[in-house]
Parts: structure tokens; C-alpha cells; sequence
């Protein structure tokens, strides 16, 4: 190999003896190389035979000739007048896309003003970078996709061509470079759980990888790496975080024996590795990106693959004398083709003024650009043809010494951004590309004889050839006396047979005397019974006769009864349609006198007892079998009116009790201390079921709707009431209770209903299935509004019983947040009152909880959503309340906020480590207490902070 590849001068070889046999192994090379001019249409060079090491190549016939000046070098490949020729048909040099990130909202904001600094134009394959108003440069690519191209087109154009040649047998190298923030990350390691459209190389190539290969006999194998600080680390290992660079002093080839090879044969499997390897992965907020990669990543994906052979070249089988194998010349040995994919995501490049990096994010800029600097020094000294190539300035290039200049067929996406502010970064990642292009390789591909799985093959034939001959011998020997034994045996029974024979024929003849008597008695039997069937015929033809005869005077009896029921009916009819008339001229009178005298209840009663006594007599004398029917309307109208008279007098205290009863477990334990007080809400509860049976819930949540607001009133305290009995939620939601309970919670101004309908609402979101169905219908806005605007103390307790039964789901977490539940549960402190607090307590906690869960099995990353909300100054202000259950909570909460990690700096800053610290030695409750001590020890951050403090010995926690 020439100097051009990235590999020291002694593991190379030059031009003239790359074509003798570098190695000593029985291999078999195929070098696939092209012209080094650019534009050159013949296609690749391939060389077959053997005595060729795995790593002997063939050196190119010319090179691409290097700049006359150094002005030369920095002016772009081609110009407006003067079109550079396309290079898609040069496979072996290194192929450079180049990939517009859109503006994003910050650009949007401060560059609204300003054109963007680079001009696409995909048809021609160029990119043109703004100098100035009126001044442009113009670069020519081998693709240039513009902000909307897709995933899938990408990875077509970029990468799948290089792993089609991985399958193949030949090593390839995928890269993204360019400047932080312009979407190398997004192109190369995108998942795609939500949105397969948004897949990116990683996951499509192994896709391919993984449908084109046989998971019986081929491997593939996987190493997630990643380059921080110039230590080579395992993302799927974080333990191996310095693995050592091994360089084979024979070949040159480069391998990292310490990183984990993990073998993959589905999909959903290395999208886990992935998620694995990007949880390890340093990254870091900075000015210009919010996750900012702070390594290299380096994703090596090892190829074991077969070569089919055809059925003429197949090896015979040894014959049953045992001749010897028949390995004549024409005969082609198995062989084995291992390969290597790298796919590179490179952090990015990014200036210090910028980025606002500091402190340890600072130094990880200085490695970062350091890395890239030499990278781009080895690529400026192969485009340059250059005697040395510096690849031992970093481990990076150390890396890659075999995708620039070796033997991998490479693909470079550089990625740039349209900010006007960012031009200098856009500029350099151009030109970084531009030199790439001029970079050749020599593609060679890596296959080799397969002696093991040879001699495995022929082992095992011999085994079976062998089982098979014992096998058949056995079988022969067991066949040959099973035969003699048969022969005895057949002899035996013809003796046998002959002596029974004559004892048969004997006993024949008697059986043909016994058997003609026998017959002559059946045919007198026949005979008989022949004529005793005629006799049957004769009758049954008198019965049909008979049977039709009686079929007519039938048919003439159905026809009169069928005529005097029609008659009936008729008359039945015209009774029912007069008292339908009557029944609806009653319930129309009685709309009308309730809209009349509302004011006086009294009266309309003893009017509706009159009503509905006239309307029985009448009903009576009309139709004797309606009786019943009218006597059920009648008790039930009389029921309706007795359970009105019951609410009116129970009112007070269902309105005191109600959404008590609503707030959960805690709320209910508190509201019924006393004996008393229990037994009260156990009588409301049982004549408020009893109503229920008697009436139904259609009933009652009809009257939700009423005109009346007393009406509502009552008929909401009922349900109220039902839906804290956890038999009667479903039923109520089936119903259309839980639709009706937030339309009447919306369009109602009066104070009593909006309370007692937000404590039934609460009562409903004790069921998970329930919280779904009221986020569903908006029910999260809705209470956050009523929370905003409404004053009264007992009010704010309904709602905010009714969110923090909501923060108790770990589904509704970002709904929450995202809708105004959380700022409005936390809005209703104003109030100060004993009760209202408790319940923003208990949201709290519950929500505190649900995120400390989240993070604990991995799905919740990042800041507390409270703390974004602003809820830490207030959680430390009341953690120390007078009131039991609001300081219980509070406890609880602060102790799942300082489980996670994220938390703890804030906590620290706003004094929370003073309260953990009370809450560890002085907490009534004992879980609460070990959580407290658990997380306190666990926590690094919240060690360093007690040694700077200086605790006393006696008074350390830890």
C-alpha cells in the first residue's frame, strides 16, 4: 500500500510489490480498484487468484494531481463558466454528499432578515456559498440533498451502496461530519420508534444487513465505541472506558480487542444496543445545541459470511469402499468473506464564542477540535499527495486509517447549516469535504479459504457414512433371520391347515342342510308379513282422508278466531290511541303548571296528586288490563317527588359531604373521625341507593339537565354521592355520567354546582381507565380554568382533589404539564387555606412519585417537571407546615425529587438539603425517614455538598 493510506510506512508495501504475494496464507484476494482522474467512466479493476494475503493490494496506474499554488487549492471545484465533471462513476475514490439542515426557530427569529448563506441547486449537484450580496462560490458534489429530502433517500444515495459492497466481501465506512448542531446525529443514529420514516443509516443498514445474510451460517457481530477525551470507550461497556488501539504489524489492519462484540440477529434487538450505547454517550447542553454530542461515536459492525457454492462444484461423498475424496482441479475450496462496516458519527466542530463552553465542556471542545484538525491534516495530505500522513496525531485517524486512502470503500455526508452567522464553520466543513473527494482507495475484497468448516463438512459426512453402514449391516442381519423364522413358522401352519381343511368340509355340509331349512322358514315369514303390510297401506289411506277433512274444518276455525281478534285488536287499538292522547295532554298540562308555579312546589304537588288520581280513574274505566301499568307510572311519579322532598332536607348535609368523599383515601380517613359523622353519610348513602334502584340512572342524570337550578342542584349531589361508591363509577360512566359532570362543570356559573360537580369528577378519577376518558374530553383544561377563576375555599379542594388524583398516572404526566394542571394545581396556594393545600400537597407528591419511577427504569430523563414549573421554592417553603398531611406529602415529595440525579444541583441551590437532612433524622414515619437516609448516600452531589458543610462526626447522616 502507497503512502496515501492511513497506515505507518512499515506495515505498507509500494506500488511494484503490491502485486506479489504479501502473505503466506492459501487466500483468495479480489482487489477492486479504479483510475485515480477524476470523471474516468471504466469500471473497477478486479484481480482473482491465490497466494494472496488477505492484505495485498494493488496500487493505482496514476493519482490526482495536486494543486500548482496554495490560491489553487482554496478556490472551489468549479465555477459557474467552467463545470467540473461528474465523479459518481469513480468507486473507489471517496464519495462526499453534502446535507442542508432547515432553519430552526432561534434562526428563524434573528435571521428573518437574511438569505441564507448557501444556494442548493440538486439537479447539477452543486452547492453555492455566499460571500456577500452579490458574490458567490460554487462547489460540485457527487450528491447535495436540500432541507426536505428524506431518511430513506439518504441512506439510498449515501450509505446503501457501501453496504451492498460490505455484503460482498470489501470493508466500507460511512461518515457524517460538520459543524455542532447541523444534524449529523439525526442522519446517522435516528431510532424511528415513533416514526420509521425518520430511521437513520444505522438502524436501515442493519436492516439490510440482517434480511440479506443466513442466520444459520453467517454472523454478524456489533461494537458500539465512542472516542471522548482521546480514550477509546465502550458504549455498551462503560466499565472498559480506555481500550487499547491494536494495529497488526504484518497487515496494518487496526482492531480494538477489548470492546464488546455483541451478536445480532433481529432488528429490535440492536435498536436496544443503540439505546444502550446513546444513554452512555457523553452529550451536553451549550449556546448552539440544546444535546450537544461531546465524542466521537463509532458504530463496527462485523460480517462473517459464507460463499455459496454451485451444485456442480460440490465435493462428492466418499463410496462405500472408502475410496478417498475426489478433489480434482476445477474443484472449488469453501471460502469465507469477512468484512467490516464503520459508520461514524464525528462530534461536531464548533468555536468556543460560540458554544459558551466552560470548565469540562470546554476541554471536551478543545479534544473534540483537536481530533477533527488532524483528521483534516491526514485527508489535506493524501488529496496532496503528500510523503508523510500524520496518522499517529490522533486516535481518530488511528481509526480511520483504512476508509481515507486504505482499502474501505468510504461515503462522507458533511452536514451544513443556512445561518449567514455561521458562514465561517459552513465554509470550512465545505472545503473539508471538497479535499475528501480527492481521496482514493483501493477496494479489495476480504474473502478466504474455510478449512474448518471443510473439514467439519467432511467429518460429518464421514460420521454419517459410517452410522449408515452399521445401520444397513444390522438391518440385513435382523431381516435374514426374521425370514428363516417365518419359513418355520409357514411350515407349522400349512400342516396345520391341511389337517383343519378336512374337519371344515364336514362342517360345511351340515351347515348347508341346517342353512336351506332356514330359508324355506324365512320365505313363509316374507309372505306373511307382505300381506300384513297391504293390509297397513289400506288404512293409512283412510286416515289421510280423515286428517284432511279435519285440516279444513281447522283452517275455518283459524280464519274466525283470526277475524274476531282483528276486531279486537282493532278496538284494543282506538282505546290506547284516545289514552295516549289523554296521557299526553296531562304531561302537558303538567309542564306547564311547573314553569307557572316553580315558587310554589306545595301546591303543584297536591295539583299533580288530583292529576294523577283522574288520570288512574280514567285509565280504569277504559281498559281493565292497563291497570297495572298505570298503577306502576303513578307510584313511580309519587317516588320522584318523595326523593325530591328527601334531597331538599338533605341538601345541607350532602353538600358538606359530598366531595369530601371524593379526594381518595386520605380525604375520606380525615373527614370521618367520628362515629357519628360515619353513621350520618352511611344513612345519606343508603337512601340515596335505594333511590338509585327505585328511579334508575338514566333518570337522575337526565335531570342534570333540567331548567331549575335547584333541580340540578340535587340531582348533582346525587350522583356525586353515587360516584363515591367505586361499584357505581363504572355505571355512571357507561351512562354518560362523566360527559355530563364536565359539560355541567363548563356551562354552569352557579358556585354550589361547579363545587359539587368538580368532587364527583374527583370521585371518577380515582379509576385509571376514568383519568384516560376525562383528558380525553378535555377535562385537565377545564379544571385548570375552573381553578383560575374560582375563590371559594371548598371549591379549589374539589378541583384540586381532582388533579392530584390525575398526577397519581404516569400516562398523563406530559399532558399535565403541557394542558396548565400542574401551574394550576400549583396556582391554588393563594387561597392559604388548610384543605386546599393538602390536596396541592398530595399533587405533588403523587407527581414527584410517577417521575421518580420514570427515571428509575430509564424512560424519564432530564429535570423534574415541578422544578421546571416552579414548584421547588414552595415545596421547601411548607416542608416544615404545622398541618400533618400537608407536611407528610411535602416530605414525600421532596424525597422522590432527590432520587433522581438531575434534581439534586437544584435542590441544593434552593436549601432542600437542609430539610432532607430534618426530614432523615426528625420524620414521623419510618419509610419515609430510610428513603430520605437512602437517597442522601446514594447521591454524590449531596456528598460533596454535607463534606463542604462540615458536618460534625455525631450528626453525619451518612
Amino acid at each position: 500500500m502507497n503512502t496515501r493510506a492511513l497506515s505507518s510506512s512499515s506495515s505498507s508495501c509500494d506500488s511494484a510489490s503490491s502485486r506479489s504475494a504479501c502473505g503466506r496464507g492459501m487466500v483468495m484476494t479480489r482487489v477492486e480498484r479504479t483510475g485515480s482522474q477524476v470523471g474516468r467512466s471504466s469500471g473497477p479493476l478486479q484481480l482473482q487468484g491465490q497466494g494472496h494475503s488477505p492484505t495485498s493490494s494493488v496500487s493505482p496506474t496514476g493519482r490526482p494531481k495536486s494543486s500548482s499554488s496554495s490560491s489553487s487549492s482554496r478556490r472551489p471545484t468549479s465555477s459557474p463558466s467552467k463545470p467540473v465533471k461528474d465523479n459518481s462513476s469513480v468507486s473507489g475514490r471517496v464519495r462526499v454528499a453534502v446535507r442542508l439542515r432547515p432553519r430552526n426557530a432561534e434562526e428563524l427569529i434573528a435571521d428573518a432578515d437574511f438569505a441564507d448563506c448557501v444556494e442548493l441547486q440538486p439537479e447539477l449537484k452543486r452547492l453555492k456559498l455566499r460571500k456577500n450580496n452579490w458574490d458567490l462560490e460554487t462547489f460540485q458534489f457527487d450528491e447535495v440533498f436540500t432541507e426536505t429530502a428524506s431518511q430513506k433517500r439518504v441512506y439510498e444515495v449515501v450509505a446503501k451502496p457501501v453496504v451492498e459492497s460490505v455484503l460482498n466481501g470489501f470493508n466500507g465506512t460511512v461518515m457524517a461530519y460538520g459543524q455542532t448542531g447541523t444534524g449529523k446525529t439525526f442522519t446517522l443514529g435516528q431510532l424511528g420508534e415513533h416514526d420509521s420514516a425518520e430511521q437513520g443509516i444505522m438502524v436501515r443498514a442493519l436492516e439490510d444487513i440482517l434480511a440479506d445474510v443466513d442466520p444459520n451460517l453467517d454472523t454478524v457481530t456489533v461494537s458500539y465505541l465512542q472516542l471522548y477525551l482521546e480514550t477509546v470507550q465502550d458504549l455498551l461497556a462503560p466499565e472498559r472506558d480506555n481500550i487499547a488501539i491494536v494495529e497488526d504489524p504484518k497487515t496494518g489492519d487496526v482492531s480494538l480487542p477489548g470492546a464488546t462484540m455483541v451478536q445480532v440477529r433481529d432488528c429490535g434487538s440492536f435498536v436496544q444496543l443503540l439505546k444502550t450505547g446513546e444513554q452512555n454517550r457523553f452529550a451536553s447542553n451549550t449556546k448552539m445545541n440544546t444535546e450537544s454530542s461531546r465524542s466521537h461515536a463509532i458504530l463496527l459492525v462485523c460480517i462473517k459470511k459464507s460463499v455459496k457454492e454451485k451444485k456442480e462444484n460440490e465435493l462428492p461423498l466418499p463410496n462405500e469402499n472408502g475410496n478417498s475424496l475426489d478433489l480434482s482441479k476445477g474443484r472449488r475450496m469453501p471460502s469465507i468473506r469477512k468484512s467490516k462496516l464503520l459508520i461514524v458519527d464525528l462530534a461536531g466542530s464548533e468555536r468556543i464564542n460560540k458554544s459558551g463552553s466552560e470548565g469540562q465542556t470546554l476541554e471536551e471542545a478543545k479534544s473534540i477540535n483537536l481530533s477533527l484538525t488532524a483528521l483534516g491534516k491526514c485527508i489535506n495530505a493524501l488529496a496532496e499527495n503528500s510523503s508523510h500522513i500524520p496518522i499517529r496525531d490522533s486516535k481518530l485517524t488511528r481509526l480511520l486509517r483504512d476508509s481515507f486512502g486504505g482499502s474501505a470503500r468510504t461515503s462522507l455526508v458533511i452536514t451544513v447549516g443556512p445561518s449567514p452567522r455561521h458562514r465561517g464553520e459552513t465554509a470550512g466543513t465545505i472545503m473539508f469535504g471538497q479535499r475528501a473527494m480527492k481521496v482514493e482507495n483501493m477496494v479489495k475484497l476480504r474473502e478466504e479459504f474455510d478449512y474448518k468448516s471443510l473439514c467439519r463438512k467432511l467429518e460429518i459426512q464421514v460420521d454419517l457414512l459410517t452410522m449408515e453402514n452399521e445401520r444397513q449391516s444390522k438391518v440385513a442381519l435382523d431381516t435374514k433371520q426374521e425370514m428363516e423364522k417365518k419359513i418355520k413358522e409357514m411350515q407349522w401352519s400349512l400342516m396345520e391347515a391341511e389337517k383343519n381343511l378336512v374337519t371344515n368340509i364336514e362342517a360345511m355340509e351340515a351347515d348347508k342342510l341346517r342353512l336351506q331349512k332356514e330359508f324355506e322358514e324365512v320365505v313363509s315369514q316374507l309372505e306373511e308379513e307382505h300381506a300384513h303390510i297391504e293390509s297397513m297401506s289400506k288404512r293409512i289411506e283412510n286416515l289421510e282422508a280423515i286428517c284432511k277433512e279435519n285440516e279444513k274444518e281447522l283452517q275455518a276455525e283459524q280464519q274466525r278466531h283470526q277475524d274476531e281478534f282483528d276486531t279486537m285488536s282493532q278496538s284494543y287499538l282506538q282505546e290506547i290511541l284516545e289514552l295516549r292522547i289523554k296521557v299526553e295532554a296531562e304531561c302537558i298540562e303538567k309542564q306547564g303548571l311547573k314553569r307557572e308555579l316553580s315558587s310554589a312546589k306545595q301546591t303543584l304537588h297536591e295539583q299533580n296528586a288530583k292529576v294523577n288520581a283522574k288520570l288512574h280513574e280514567e285509565i280504569q274505566d277504559t281498559r281493565h288490563k292497563l291497570k297495572d301499568e298505570q298503577q306502576h307510572r303513578c307510584m313511580l311519579e309519587d317516588k320522584v317527588k318523595s326523593l325530591k322532598q328527601q334531597i331538599s332536607h338533605l341538601s345541607c348535609e350532602v353538600n358538606e359531604n359530598s366531595g369530601k368523599a371524593s379526594t381518595g383515601s386520605e380525604g375520606t380517613i380525615t373527614l370521618l373521625k367520628s362515629s357519628q359523622m360515619r353513621d350520618t353519610i352511611s344513612g345519606q348513602r343508603a337512601t340515596i341507593a335505594k333511590l338509585f334502584e327505585e328511579v334508575g340512572l338514566q333518570r337522575i342524570l337526565s335531570l342534570l339537565e333540567s331548567e331549575e337550578v335547584d333541580v340540578r342542584i340535587h340531582a348533582v349531589k346525587v350522583v356525586a354521592n353515587l360516584a363515591a361508591e367505586e361499584v357505581n363509577q363504572q355505571k355512571i360512566v357507561e351512562a354518560g355520567g362523566l360527559t355530563s359532570l364536565l359539560m355541567l362543570l363548563e356551562t354552569s356559573g352557579d358556585e354550589t354546582i361547579q363545587r359539587v360537580s368538580a368532587g364527583a369528577v374527583a370521585n371518577l378519577a380515582m379509576n385509571e381507565k376514568n383519568q384516560e376518558l376525562i383528558v380525553k374530553q378535555g377535562g385537565i383544561k377545564l379544571l385548570a380554568r375552573i381553578a383560575n377563576k374560582a375563590e371559594d375555599p371548598q371549591t379549589l379542594r374539589m378541583v384540586a382533589g381532582a388533579i392530584a388524583n390525575l398526577c397519581g398516572n404516569d400516562k398523563l404526566q406530559i399532558r399535565l404539564r403541557d394542558e396548565g394542571g400542574i401551574k394550576a394545581l400549583l396556582g391554588m396556594v393563594r387561597s392559604r387555606h388548610s384543605d386546599v393545600l393538602a390536596q396541592v400537597a398530595r399533587g405533588v407528591a403523587n407527581f414527584a412519585k410517577c417521575e421518580s419511577r420514570g427515571a428509575t427504569e430509564g424512560h424519564r430523563k432530564g429535570h423534574s417537571l415541578l422544578i421546571d414549573d416552579g414548584a421547588l421554592p414552595w415545596i421547601v417553603a411548607n416542608s416544615n407546615s404545622e398541618a400533618t398531611p400537608i407536611k407528610r406529602h411535602i416530605e414525600l415529595a421532596l424525597c422522590h425529587l432527590a432520587q433522581h440525579e438531575a434534581n439534586a444541583r437544584d435542590l441544593v441551590v434552593c436549601g432542600a438539603l437542609w430539610e432532607l437532612v430534618r426530614i432523615s433524622r426528625e420524620c414521623s414515619r419510618e419509610d419515609i425517614r430510610n428513603l430520605c437516609k437512602q437517597t442522601l448516600s446514594t447521591s454524590s452531589v449531596f456528598q460533596m455538598e454535607l463534606k463542604r458543610m462540615h458536618l460534625p462526626e455525631d450528626d453525619n447522616i451518612l
